[in-house]
Order: structure tokens, then sequence, then C-alpha cells
């Protein structure tokens, strides 16, 4: 994976001794100065991770990253989690509190890996299915689903505008859902991620609408569940 620093010199450079030792990634640009590197981001570099220490860039990155119609993929580096909610709300891919371990690094990076193959997935698979009722073919938008449940032989696909059940096993439905976009939290369950509040010790929160739907989280769902979501977390 391609890869590019901004910040100050020494932090750099401190950021590219990390980087050597990562056989994953190959390093294609360093940035010190401030204005070539807003273009950059301005541009939107698809094609590379990008590394910022935010300690050491003259502009304010959150208020700049709003701006942008296509952020490119960022992980932040700091020497404060003060900024981290901040920075999720952004869906940065991940927050990395200095001084950064190699082991914690090479997180980031397994993280970054899975939410580019996941992009890629999702930009390149139907945004739409279709599903029988009656004796009619009724077209759902994909992202509307919010949360599938198993029902014997069946599965319910609840969406924002109804309920619709259907001939299908959960293992089938989910071989044919975009993992960037569902996620599998119990034996009977299957949500789409960005309908998640909040997630408890056995059960998380989905939003619909102006209300909160409860479900389950299996026991051997959960360290999958908490592995892939972009948990705020010291070194």
């Amino acid at each position: 994976m391609y890869c590019i620093l901004g910040g100050d010199k020494e932090s750099c450079r401190v950021i590219e001794e990390l980087v050597r030792k990562a056989s994953s990634l190959d390093l294609i640009g360093t940035f010190s100065e401030q204005e070539p590197f807003r273009n950059l981001l301005l541009e939107g570099e698809k094609g590379a991770l990008i590394f910022i220490d935010i300690d050491t860039i003259k502009f304010d990155i959150f208020d700049f990253l709003k701006t942008l119609n296509d952020q490119p993929n960022i992980i932040l580096i700091s020497s404060s989690d003060q900024f981290a909610l901040n920075a999720f709300d952004l869906n940065v891919i991940d927050y990395l509190i200095k001084p950064v371990a190699f082991p914690r690094f090479l997180k980031a990076i397994d993280r970054a890996t899975k939410y580019y193959s996941n992009k890629e997935i999702s930009n390149k698979g139907d945004n739409q299915i279709f599903i029988k009722k009656g004796s009619s073919l009724v077209k759902l938008k994909i992202k509307e689903i919010v949360f599938i449940e198993a029902l014997e032989n069946y599965i319910t696909l609840n969406t924002t505008a109804g309920k619709y059940l259907i001939h299908f096993t959960m293992k089938g439905i989910e071989s044919q859902l975009p993992s960037a976009i569902f996620l599998r939290i119990h034996r009977s369950y299957i949500v789409n991620r960005s309908m998640i509040q909040a997630i408890h010790e056995d059960f998380l929160d989905l939003v619909i609408g102006d209300t909160i739907k409860t479900l389950p989280i299996g026991k051997s769902y959960r360290e999958v569940l908490m592995n892939d979501i972009n948990l705020m977390s010291k070194q």
C-alpha cells in the first residue's frame, strides 16, 4: 500500500522509521511544507494512505476535512487523545497517540487494509437488490436495509420503509451483502453498520428514524465486532 506523510520534519522522520519496518507500506511522499500538503488533500489522493501529525501542521485539520467532498484515506497522529472523537466523527481510519508503538502501528495498517478492501467491494457492488413480494419483484436500496433477522426458514429485511419476509438463509444473504456496509452480530441478526448508535456488553442500539432498536450481540460475534469498529484506544 502506498503511503504519504504530513507534518514537520521531525515527526515525519519518526513515522518514516515505522513505515520502513512495515513491509506492506511503500512511502511515496513526505510533506513538511503546509501549502503543498493542503493541495494534496484538496486533490483527494485516493490511491494512498495518508498519515498526518496534527500537532505539527499549521491549519485546523478537522475544519479542513469537513470541506472535502472526497476525503482520502487518513490516519491521524497526536500526543493527546482529546481530538479522537472529532477524528472518528469524520471517518478517519485510525487515531494514533504518540509515542506510537510498532504493534499499534501495525494494527492501524491492518485496519486501513480492511477499510480499503471493503470500500472497493462496496464501490464495485450493486447498490440495490430485488426481492420477491407476492407475484412482484420489489427493488430495495441496500443502504436502506437497517437490519436482517432470521426466522426459521425465512429472513426479515427490516428497512427504513418497512419489512419484507423472504425465503432465504442468513448465510446466503450474508454472502451477498457488502461487508463494508453490513456486519453479523448474532446468529439471528445482521446489521447496517451506519445505523449503530451504541454498543453495550451484550447488546447494541440501532437508530431507526426517531426510535432506538435494541438487538443482542452473540458471544462468538462480539470479538469480531469490537475488532471491526473504529474504537478510540490509547497505546
